[in-house]
């Protein structure tokens, strides 16, 4: 049977991206200096103004207006065509942790900041236990970035998208339908040269040949104009882009966002857990497909719920594996936060193109179960 399935993914200066870079620079920057500190910062973008809001408890203080403008800065927002890291506006309206829920999450007691659910998923589709929709559609964004930054490609901004459609046939790979990519560009760059050059640095460099063949449709910019990009476009919000985030959509989602998120907060770190779970069970060879869902009562530090779905690719009983599991991981947010080093400024590595299939992260360490 033949089935289409698209995932997507977004540049580092697309609006959403941008705030979610902000809200994880400034957590890094508080745990540098005090690593209790407990974070949720959240960043709204519009027309030349950043809205910073959320609570933050620390016992360090730190120039939040100047992270902010060296963090679009970097990003290469600049002039009066999107945003200007100079002259734009930027508000700040930050709190403190309420005592609310500071009673519960305290290290004396080390219950979940929060209830809810979270998801983590692993598969055998790429050697990074990926789907493989989204992993070659993070491969074009970040490609896309490098030669913006190097001016291999001129003309093009820090604004963009791509998305991939693989053709699964029984459920294997079979080929690539569709590449689109999206990217703002300067008014005079002509299409046709930006076409060629996208094909030429981007798709031949990072797309397996052997999956595209003289049907593939590759889009560039179909509208044919973008020039007009980043928060002015488009306004940008932390936790928008929570699939490409994750999984691409190949598994279900929480619906907890993770950027500007302290470790203490479950769901981050509670997605951060059932993927390193989901990957150790499809690493290990006990499943094809793994996906685990955690569950958590504020204040409370045991899960209230673990489940295991392996989509009958499983090479052991599914109750088998959750003993394996019980007896591995450590399921508390301090457990978790120990195990994963989550009191460390690692955060704004995960940021773009995904917070999973990075070798570098914790929680994608392969361990014997």
């Amino acid at each position: 049977m033949k089935k289409l399935f698209t995932s997507e993914s977004v540049c580092a200066g697309h609006p959403d991206k941008l705030c979610d870079l902000i809200s994880d620079t400034i957590l890094d920057e508080y745990l540098k200096l005090d690593k209790t500190s407990r974070v949720a910062c959240e960043v709204a973008a519009g027309k030349n103004m950043i809205f910073i809001t959320g609570e933050i408890t620390s016992n360090k203080e730190l120039d939040i207006e100047k992270i902010v403008r060296k963090v679009i800065k970097e990003i290469g927002y600049f002039g009066d065509t999107d945003i200007d890291y100079k002259t734009c506006k930027i508000i700040l309206n930050i709190s403190k942790q309420s005592p609310d829920i500071a009673i519960g999450t305290n290290d004396e007691v080390g219950g979940a900041g929060d209830q809810g659910m979270m998801f983590g998923y692993a598969c055998d589709e790429t050697e990074e236990y990926m789907p493989l929709g989204i992993t070659l559609a993070h491969k074009i964004t970040k490609k896309l970035d490098e030669v913006r930054k190097e001016k291999r490609i001129k003309g093009i901004g820090p604004d963009g998208k791509s998305q991939v459609t693989i053709e699964y046939e029984n459920d294997k790979i079979k080929r690539i339908d569709t590449i689109l990519i999206s990217i703002q560009h300067h008014e005079s760059k002509p299409l046709e040269e930006l076409k060629k050059e996208i094909k030429k640095e981007i798709i031949d460099t990072v797309i397996p040949k052997d999956l595209i063949d003289k049907d593939t449709k590759i889009l560039i910019n179909p509208t044919g104009r973008f020039v007009i990009g980043g928060p002015l476009g488009d306004s940008g919000l932390t936790g928008r882009k929570i699939i490409v985030d994750t999984y691409g959509g190949y598994a279900r989602h929480g619906g907890g966002a993770f950027s500007g998120k302290d470790g203490t907060k479950v769901d981050r770190s509670g997605a951060y857990m059932a993927r390193w779970i989901a990957k150790n069970i499809v690493a290990n060879g006990y499943a094809k497909r793994c996906e685990i869902q955690l569950s958590y009562a504020i204040g409370m530090k045991e899960p209230i719920s673990i489940n295991i779905n392996t989509d009958n690719t499983n090479t052991i009983s599914e109750e088998e594996l959750e003993k394996k599991i019980q007896k591995t991981f450590n399921f508390t947010p301090q457990g978790i936060i120990k195990e994963l080093n989550l009191r460390e400024p690692i955060f704004t590595k995960t940021t773009n193109y995904g917070h999973f299939g990075k070798k570098e992260l914790p929680w994608e360490k392969i361990i014997k179960l």
